[in-house]
């Protein structure tokens, strides 16, 4: 499952949404001082600004998956569905299609259309989605990490508990066709294969020849003769296999364009032209692409720019077409001032938290709580949030958003009431004298992320913390998240609005996006639950235990649900507001020049 990050992907519970979806493009809406009626045309270009830097073409591992790798992926990347923005599953018959063929076993075939390939003019076949498979369900992994034998192979930001529990696929003699049999029943079987919008995105032809065989059926062919993982009786590690999940991990890491162009491949309607380190990149139509949607544009320019007025000053000097800034007042306010921009607002389906690590000094469940106690939620709500949203208040759910209807329930009895108020004496009572330093995290190129810094540290050296700031720049941040060397961190949490995975994929113990370190035996029974539950209604009350659980331990706080800007002038047409990790990118292949 894809959860992109507002600044990093990967989830609030997408059970509820996806039970709610009448209410899940809560507060959208559109302010337009501007309209043309202009016509339309093919070609063209515009220019994008986007909050983050970009860093890798492969955003399904927990490093590489971030809101920014996530779109371009999505833009050069094609599969069998993809998330409009009434948050509906819309298959792609263009590329090929998938069916349920049985209940019992849960079975599920996959068929590739002729003709599709990537653009170094390899077909796009089943052995691809076989790598999608073995990343995504860690199906080889034997690690166990307190004993410290065994492997770990494919990194995953997401939940690999559902792929994991299927029999190896079957793919047919014409490699075109996969088939998958679950051996336990799965929520989220319709969007388990391909990642940001059921894209097929890493060639496994590529994976294949950088690990040494002969293509991407040698590769299958490797893995079909491979037993699946057992951490109770770990296996000596397969050096190929090893060596292309290595590839996988970090093989596609880059800031700047590849000389080696088998690294960015497409198979969708764009091809990656031209990367500049931490500014931009640039890209073009793919000329061969006809198993999806026709782009309307022939090139798209991707700006990095975390500076809300820098981005403002950009599209008022005709130097972006679409801008995504961090959201405040003074942004609408400047936005809506702009002659020929149409501004979109509304709840996003994201929030921003800061978490703290359950190793080091946070170890300590009191240091944790007294900390927690420390953090000015009101005043940072007041400070980001609260001139745009009014009725904006603290976020009191791990798992739910305020216009989720289970929110309300959830909060009522998951102990966040406990933090309701800062309590600074009693936090210093917990800490008995003790002065704990404490590097916090985050992103210092987001101007909303370093004012709840700031607010958060002024606070917490009251009670005898002792704060040192750890931010990073915007390309950087994302990969240290789970690396240590920083006890707490800030980023924000934003998930596609389909699927329930997303609640293990951060929660449960020794996930990759679980980075904090947090486990707990019977949350992680609940979320197995989860993720067998078909019951829309049992999904929520599953979640409504499993808030509870993360409160009661000492998790850290979520701080505000996220609010959305996106602005673009009459030069473009075709740009939709979409709460969800894709952004306006959702439907790009729509946008249009004038």
């Amino acid at each position: 499952m894809r959860f992109g990050r507002i600044s990093k992907v990967v989830g609030v519970a997408a059970a509820a949404v996806l039970a709610l979806s009448a209410c899940a493009t809560q507060g959208g809406g559109s302010s337009s001082s501007s309209s043309s009626a202009a016509a339309t045309k093919q070609g063209g270009s515009a220019t994008v600004v986007e909050v983050n830097a970009f860093n890798t073409f492969n955003s399904n591992t927990a490093d590489g998956n971030t809101d920014i790798n996530s779109k371009i992926s999505l833009a050069t990347h094609w599969g069998f569905y993809y998330v409009d923005n009434q948050l509906k599953v819309v298959h792609n018959e263009k590329f090929g299609h998938y069916e349920k063929t049985s209940d019992n076993p849960l079975t599920v075939k996959y068929t590739i259309n002729d003709g599709v390939k990537w653009s170094d003019g390899t077909p796009v076949t089943a052995y691809d989605i076989a790598l999608t498979w073995a990343a995504s369900s860690s199906y080889f992994d034997d690690q166990d990490s307190k004993a410290k034998t065994g492997t770990a192979y494919f990194s995953t930001a997401g939940d690999p508990t559902g792929l994991n529990n299927t029999q190896f696929p079957d793919v047919s003699s014409d490699g075109k066709t996969f088939t998958l049999t679950y051996t336990k029943p799965y929520a989220d079987w319709e969007t388990a294969i391909g990642s940001n919008n059921g894209t097929i995105d890493i060639p496994a032809h590529v994976v294949a020849k950088k690990a040494g065989l002969a293509d991407a059926k040698a590769l299958f062919d490797l893995m079909k003769g491979m037993k699946k993982g057992d951490p109770s009786n770990p296996q000596p590690a397969n050096e190929t296999l090893k060596k292309a999940a290595d590839f996988y991990n970090t093989g596609f890491d880059t800031k700047t364009l590849p000389t080696d162009t088998s690294l960015f491949l497409s198979n969708g309607p764009y091809v990656v032209k031209d990367m500049v380190a931490d500014q931009s990149m640039t890209l073009v139509r793919n000329k061969d692409f006809t198993w999806g949607p026709t782009p309307n544009l022939d090139q798209i320019v991707v700006r990095y720019i975390g500076s809300s007025p820098a981005q403002i000053q950009a599209l008022k000097n005709g130097e972006a077409d679409i801008i995504a800034p961090q959201a405040s007042s003074d942004t609408i306010q400047q936005l809506k001032a702009i002659p020929g921009v149409t501004v979109d607002q509304g709840h996003q389906l994201a929030y921003d938290h800061i978490d703290l690590n359950f190793y080091g000094v946070f170890a300590d469940k009191d240091v944790r709580t007294a900390f927690m106690l420390t953090v000015p939620r009101q005043d940072i709500v007041d400070k980001i949030i609260k001139q745009m949203d009014p009725n904006a208040k603290p976020l009191d759910s791990q798992i739910f958003v305020p216009d989720q209807a289970p929110y309300a329930d959830s909060v009522k009895n998951n102990g966040s009431s406990a933090y309701d108020q800062v309590n600074i004496d009693k936090a210093k009572q917990l800490l008995n004298g003790k002065t704990p330093e404490i590097r916090i995290m985050y992103n210092k190129d987001n101007p909303n992320r370093v004012d709840a810094y700031t607010l958060i540290a002024a606070n917490a050296t009251k009670a005898g913390f002792k704060i040192v700031d750890g931010g990073l720049g915007k390309s950087d941040w994302g990969k240290a998240l789970g690396k240590g060397g920083y006890d707490a961190t800030i980023f924000g949490w934003i998930n596609p609005g389909v699927g329930v995975q997303g609640v293990p994929q951060i929660f449960k113990t020794g996930n990759g996006s679980n980075f904090n370190k947090f486990s707990d035996p019977s949350a992680d029974q609940l979320m197995d639950q989860l993720i067998q539950t078909t019951d829309q209604s049992k999904q929520v009350d599953l979640e409504k235990q499993i808030d509870q659980k993360i409160w009661a331990s000492s998790y850290g706080l979520p701080l505000f649900q996220s609010v959305g800007v996106d602005a673009y002038s009459d030069r473009v047409t075709g740009v939709k507001y979409m709460p969800n990790n894709s952004g306006v990118w959702w439907n790009f292949w729509e946008w249009a020049a004038k």
